[in-house]
């Protein structure tokens, strides 16, 4: 049996995705045409043979559990494999008091039974490929207390913006703040953690005792200095989805064949729920290049620089560019969409044009509306 517990961490109150997240937790957003944002860590955690995976939701559980399932998709074993989705049932309660400690608290009874040593903490909301077990390899050969995954980056007055930051020296954390954009040069902390089973209850109940708002990001920064907490510096493809402008800016990034290698590797898949349903069908007069179109989906307008859902409609004589179209959208003829986020069994058809100004001011269109 694997040593390792994988832990996949509910979103903080600084990840907004607006509009998306109203109706589903943010890991279960659609994302690249066929896939859901928790894919990537279950995907992880499961090609690194961590087979007993704890998924925990602050609300809103139940487009996770239908993604997840019983966690066969994922490759984890049937036998001796669990995955386990757990929530804070006061989830309708103050923001404050609603942080991944306090839904960790509402489970810890789970937490405390699991057999493994250590656990893998990461976030449903991270795009990433990585194998855990290197990780646990220079945790044990530094014989730090904590280990945190960090990305380096020369562009973080653009990017990364209000996600957590790290200064390190020699493999040492000396400092977390957070990124507002200021320094070109930055080390992104992943909000990916490695540690023992029993160090983690323990700063559990601490953050607690310390503060009913205190998150795991803020307990491990009291720590810094009082526990030795190493960098794992990360080389590979990094993106934070942590509001609606990283949402649309990483789903463009990664229409690029070269950038999407780095992230989808053959001998590290990332897997998701499957669908049986007939492929693509393009018109005679369809248009369509530099996309991601799913199955299922009826094209016979022009698509330019998109990813498309499964089961999406492009009447005739409607032009979708530079634009995020959800499952089972529809698009009317005539139409003109760009710079856009259409969110699931949305219809565009009366309104002829829905345009966003640039990729930093997307237009969105609610799930269901009819426009």
């Amino acid at each position: 049996m694997s040593k390792i517990l994988g832990i996949v961490s509910p979103e903080n109150d600084t990840v907004i995705v607006e509009g998306l997240m109203d109706y589903r937790p943010i890991p279960a957003i659609s994302f690249l045409g066929r896939y859901r944002l928790i894919d990537f860590a279950v995907s992880n955690l499961s090609n690194s043979h961590i087979d007993h995976i704890k998924v925990f939701v602050k609300k809103q559980p139940r487009s996770l559990i239908e993604q997840l399932g019983d966690g066969r998709q994922y490759g984890i074993n049937s036998k001796r494999g669990r995955l386990q989705i757990l929530y804070n049932d006061l989830g309708g309660m103050s923001s404050l008091y609603n942080t991944d400690i306090n839904t960790y608290l509402r489970n810890i009874e789970f937490i405390e039974d699991a057999d493994e040593e250590y656990v893998a903490i990461t976030p449903g909301y991270q795009i990433y490929s990585l194998d855990f077990q290197k990780v646990l390899a220079q945790h044990l050969e530094t014989g730090a207390d904590v280990t945190v995954l960090y990305k380096t980056t020369d562009r973080a007055k653009e990017r990364f913006i209000g996600c957590p930051a790290l200064t390190i020296e020699k493999g040492l954390v000396t400092e977390s703040y957070t990124n507002l954009g200021k320094r070109k040069n930055a080390a992104i902390s992943m909000e990916s953690y490695f540690m023992s089973k029993e160090l983690f209850i323990k700063l559990v109940r601490e953050a607690h005792a310390a503060s009913s708002a205190y998150s795991l990001r803020d307990i491990l920064r009291d720590k810094v200095g009082s526990l030795v907490i190493m960098g794992y510096h990360y080389k590979g493809y990094f993106a934070c989805i942590n509001s609606m402008n990283s949402y649309y800016k990483t789903s463009m990034e990664l229409l690029d064949y070269s950038t999407a290698k780095e992230l989808f590797r053959p001998e590290w898949p990332i897997y998701t729920k499957t669908n049986d349903s007939v492929p693509a069908f393009y018109g005679p007069e369809a248009h369509a290049e530099h996309s991601v179109i799913a199955n299922g989906c009826r094209i016979e307008g022009t698509v330019i620089n998109c990813a498309l859902g499964r089961g999406v409609i492009v009447e005739k004589g409607a032009v979708v560019k530079d634009a995020i179209l959800l499952p089972f959208s529809h698009i009317g003829k005539d139409c003109h969409v760009e710079y856009a986020v259409v969110d699931k069994w949305a219809k565009v058809n009366r309104i002829k044009e829905i345009r966003g100004t640039s990729s930093y001011d997307v237009a969105y269109i609610r799930r269901r509306d009819n426009i």
